[in-house]
C-alpha cells in the first residue's frame, strides 16, 4: 500500500485571531504548518507547526518566507494569504504612506507570494490558494478606504490567479469574512460610528447580521480548510465566498 504524501500549507497572519484559527484546524487534520506573521509569537509545543516571523509587506522578507519554506519542503499544498492591516481614518486624512503600507500589506504580498509558492504548488501536482478578503470588497463603511480599496483588488486578483494558475491543477479562491470577533475588529471599532462600550458596540454589530451574532475565527478557519481542501472544493476556483452571518444579504433600509 502506498504511503500518502504529508500535506504541507504556508499560512499568513499566523498569530491573529482567524490565523491561529486557521494553523490550529490545519494541524488537527494532519498537516505541516508554516506559520508566518511579523510579530513574535509561539504555539505550544508541536512538531506540524514551523514558524517564519517576516513581514510580509516587504518584498525581501516575502523571498526569505520561501527560502526557509524550501529547507522544509519541496512542495506546497495550499498557501493562505491571512495578513493584512488596517488604516482606519478618513481618505482625505489617509497619507500616500499610509495607502502604499495598506496595499503593500494586503495585496502586493499576494502577488509576489503567488509568485514564489507557484512553483511549489505545482511541485504537489497542483493545490489550493486561498486569499483572505473582507466584505468591506463589496460593501464598506466610513474611515476604512484604503482596506476596502485592498481587498476589492484581491478578488480581481483572485480571479486573474485562477484563470492563470489552472493549467497546474491550482484552484485560488477568496474567503470574505464579516464582522468576527477578532483583535482587528475590536480595534475597528474605534471608528467613531458606535457609541458606548466595547460590548455595547459588539452587540450592535451583532444585530446588523441576520443570525444575530459576530462571527468567530473557528467557524471562518472551517471555511478556509474547506476551499483549500482539493476533497471537499475540488470544482471551486476563482469565487468569493462570503462568510458574513447574512450581514451583506440585508437591504439597508429594513
Amino acid at each position: 500500500m502506498a504511503e500518502t504524501r504529508q500535506k504541507w500549507v504556508l499560512i499568513s497572519g499566523a498569530a491573529g485571531g482567524i490565523g491561529k484559527a486557521t494553523v490550529e484546524l490545519f494541524v488537527g487534520h494532519g498537516w505541516q504548518v508554516v506559520a508566518v506573521d511579523r510579530k513574535e509569537f509561539s504555539w505550544p509545543d508541536s512538531p506540524a507547526v514551523h514558524a517564519i516571523l517576516a513581514d510580509i509587506s516587504s518584498p525581501d522578507d516575502i523571498e526569505n518566507i520561501f527560502k526557509q519554506t524550501k529547507t522544509l519542503t519541496s512542495t506546497l499544498d495550499a498557501v493562505i494569504n491571512n495578513a493584512s492591516i488596517q488604516v482606519v481614518k478618513p481618505l482625505l486624512e489617509t497619507s500616500s504612506a499610509e495607502w502604499d503600507t495598506v496595499m503593500a500589506s494586503n495585496l502586493r504580498s499576494v502577488f509576489l507570494g503567488a509568485r514564489l509558492a507557484h512553483p511549489l504548488l505545482k511541485a504537489a501536482g497542483g493545490g489550493a490558494i486561498v486569499n483572505v478578503s473582507s466584505v468591506h470588497a463589496v460593501a464598506t463603511s466610513a474611515n476604512i478606504a484604503a482596506y476596502a480599496a485592498s481587498k476589492g483588488g484581491l478578488l480581481a486578483l483572485t480571479r486573474a490567479m485562477a484563470i492563470e494558475f489552472a493549467p497546474d491543477n491550482i484552484r485560488v479562491n477568496a474567503i470574505l469574512p464579516g464582522a468576527v470577533d477578532t483583535p482587528m475588529l475590536r480595534a475597528g471599532l474605534q471608528r467613531g460610528q458606535f457609541g458606548g462600550s466595547e460590548l455595547d458596540r459588539l452587540e450592535n454589530l451583532a444585530r446588523k447580521t441576520v443570525n444575530g451574532r459576530v462571527g468567530q475565527p473557528a467557524e471562518i478557519a472551517s471555511c478556509i480548510y474547506f476551499l483549500a481542501d482539493n476533497c471537499q472544493s475540488s470544482f471551486m476556483t476563482g469565487q468569493a465566498l462570503v462568510v458574513d452571518g447574512g450581514a451583506t444579504a440585508r437591504l439597508s433600509t429594513e
